[in-house]
């Protein structure tokens, strides 16, 4: 199994200190100290920089703690396997995007774990996709739910839904029944968007890009990454927003809110799951597609 000494080095990454890492791992300081010593020595590098009472990783301990998390996942998947072989029971690990998070798929996840046959528990990790990627590639996630296609040999793409981004806006709106804008009553909006790290938001500034536009022309009173307080926001009327279709399903059904299409940007996306060669449930997969092809429907 996993030396201490490297479990160690996760939690001083984790904590920033040599003190706080020992408290959490019941050792004691030294300890923790000896163990950073005699990473050092058997891989011959130098782990950390000192710098302005912080603890910074070298270029080095950057490497080090990558194939260290890697390390650590595979030992956690090898233990729950073998448990789910005692228990019968199929434990997976789950990354979503926070759009992906607020359509039908969580639903659908949930609806598989709760039928009698599944004998399956599903936790879910929600991030950017980039560190999706990064846990997928260190065996932390069983499969990931994306936006987009970042095609890398070592992945598998299973479409799961094409979307498109609207503009969503409380039925009270002035805009609100019309079926499509224009960029100039854009302009003129208060625009509640989500973080610039965000898919949706590279997708809008790139539609904007082709007509020679930027982002910074127009009103944009707040950014925030949870896609239901955005949504909330715009319920309580204060701003619109630029969102994926499919994460306003709810609030579209029951007219709490309304869908704008915006003239001349077209703003379509794929909505993809991502698993590794060694993922032995494609067919989980593949149920998964249909069970949110029928939520949807």
């Amino acid at each position: 199994m996993i030396d201490q000494k490297y479990l160690s080095l996760l939690k001083v990454v984790e904590c920033g200190s040599y003190t706080k890492a020992a408290a959490a791992l019941s050792l004691t300081q030294p300890a923790v100290s000896q163990h950073m010593r005699g990473l050092e020595n058997e891989l011959k590098v130098k782990l950390f920089d000192r710098a302005h009472g912080e603890l910074k990783l070298t270029r080095e301990g950057k490497t080090v703690v990558k194939y260290v998390r890697r390390m650590a996942a595979v030992q956690n998947n090898l233990l729950q396997a073998l448990d789910n072989i005692k228990t019968q029971i199929t434990s997976l690990t789950v990354g979503i995007t926070h759009t992906a998070e607020s359509n039908a798929i969580v639903e659908a996840l949930a609806s598989y774990a709760n039928t009698d046959e599944a004998g399956m528990t599903i936790r879910i990790h929600t991030d950017t996709t980039e560190n999706l990627y990064s846990m997928l590639q260190n065996y932390e996630l069983d499969f990931a739910i994306v936006e987009g296609r970042n095609i890398r040999s070592n992945f598998n793409y299973m479409l799961l839904d094409t979307d498109s981004l609207i503009l969503a806006v409380p039925p009270t709106h002035r805009l609100a029944k019309k079926s499509m804008i224009t960029i100039a009553d854009l302009h003129r909006e208060k625009l509640i968007l989500r973080r610039p790290a965000s898919d949706t938001r590279s997708l809008f500034e790139a539609a904007l890009e082709t007509h020679n536009m930027r982002i910074d022309e127009f009103n944009i009173v707040m950014e925030i990454d949870n896609i239901a307080t955005i949504k909330d926001l715009i319920r309580r009327e204060l701003g619109v927003s630029v969102l994926p279709k499919s994460a306003c399903m709810d609030e579209l059904g029951k007219k709490k809110l309304m869908a704008l299409s915006i003239e001349n940007l077209g703003m379509m996306r794929e909505t993809n799951i991502v698993y590794t060669d060694d993922f032995e449930h494609v067919d989980f997969l593949e149920d998964l597609v249909q069970r949110y092809n029928q939520m949807r429907r």
